[in-house]
């Protein structure tokens, strides 16, 4: 019996309501015209995709074409058509994409205690060493544990569905004791720049996760979230919450990590993210109908098995980068006194 052409209009979409996988949804609409016209009318896709992740409740308005952001107006039938093979796209590119690392550069450090050797560039590579040297971010020391640190990283993509984030501490196998210093727990934010703010380090945060406890263990730590989030923007800020390691030579706490990861999936492909304002709301423009997970796979095929080029040969060339691609007002300072230490040497 074809419930859609002989039931009332509300137990017909209670019966599709209770599906929840966004292929089902896509496979109801193509029965017919009357599904199809139904699943249309009744906003199934959109509504689909704020059960499963009511971030997306922010969206204010779909975007197909470059001229469609000056539009005057278009008809509703047309409207309707768009936002189901928008949402219809979204849903089946949150949910099958491959899951991989969502970490695309790091931007800034809310300090650093030597510049360039323990940049936070370092937590993009994963190895720990590199030629026999630590590789590892430090901040710089304080004498009161209490004293936060931040890490900035820009994501794949101003459109991420991230489930989980790993942060491993460092651990100084040079001094006695082989201290870890990592911190007492870490928190998650997720955002966007400040379009309207004159600061260009200005960021929206559209998400803040809980406190994680973090051990102090020389391991990659795993942080799930409770749920998938959709990173909106393509920024995400960790807060390290608490100093935990003492350094013997100077009496000041550190927090220092290795190496940092961020799961998900990147809709890079497939969306972008247009003009987010501070109360969060968005626009969704559709880069690409394509297949997000045919071309994911694709993008791995011509990009071939990653190389890492030794760390300590590109430290400079990273930070030179690092500073002409980031606009900052953040001054860096060069420890003088290390030079000053190897003159002293040099003329002894």
């Amino acid at each position: 019996m074809d419930f859609i052409n002989n039931l009332d209009t509300d137990t017909s979409l209670a019966i599709l309501s209770c599906l929840d996988d966004p292929s089902d949804l896509v496979r109801a609409s193509a029965v017919s015209r009357s599904w199809r016209g139904f699943v249309i009318k009744q906003s199934l896709s959109k509504s689909l995709c704020l059960k499963l992740f009511h971030q997306l409740a922010r969206v204010d308005r779909t975007l197909e074409t470059s001229n469609e952001e000056s539009s005057g107006s278009i008809s509703s039938v047309y409207a309707l058509e768009r936002e189901h093979r928008v949402y219809a796209l979204l849903a089946k590119g949150c949910t099958s994409s491959p899951i991989k690392s969502c970490v695309d550069d790091a931007i800034t450090a809310s300090s650093t205690d030597r510049l360039p050797e323990e940049s936070i560039l370092n937590t993009l590579d994963e190895r720990e060493r590199i030629g026999g040297t630590p590789s590892y971010w430090s901040s710089s020391g304080h004498h009161k544990t209490s004293v936060p640190e931040t890490l900035l990283y820009k994501l794949k993509g101003d459109l991420c569905v991230i489930t989980e984030l790993s942060i491993q501490p460092f651990q100084d196998f040079f001094d006695p004791g082989r201290p870890i210093y990592s911190s007492h727990n870490v928190r998650f934010r997720f955002g966007h720049l400040d379009n309207k703010s004159h600061d260009k380090n200005s960021y929206v945060w559209t998400y803040t996760s809980q406190q994680f406890p973090m051990a102090q263990e020389n391991r990659l730590q795993n942080f799930k979230l409770p749920e998938p989030v959709i990173c909106i923007g393509g920024f995400v800020l960790i807060e390290f919450l608490g100093r935990v390691q003492r350094c013997d030579i100077d009496d000041l706490y550190y927090i220092c990590v290795t190496h940092v990861k961020a799961m998900g999936r990147s809709l890079a492909k497939s969306f972008r993210v247009v003009d987010p304002d501070e109360s969060g709301k968005f626009g969704l423009k559709v880069l690409s109908y394509s297949d997000p997970q045919e071309m994911n796979e694709k993008e791995e095929e011509e990009a071939g098995p990653s190389v890492f080029r030794p760390m300590r040969n590109r430290n400079l060339e990273q930070l030179v980068n690092f500073l002409h691609s980031h606009s900052t007002d953040v001054q860096y300072v060069w420890p003088e006194s290390d030079e000053d230490d190897e003159s002293d040497e040099e003329e002894v």
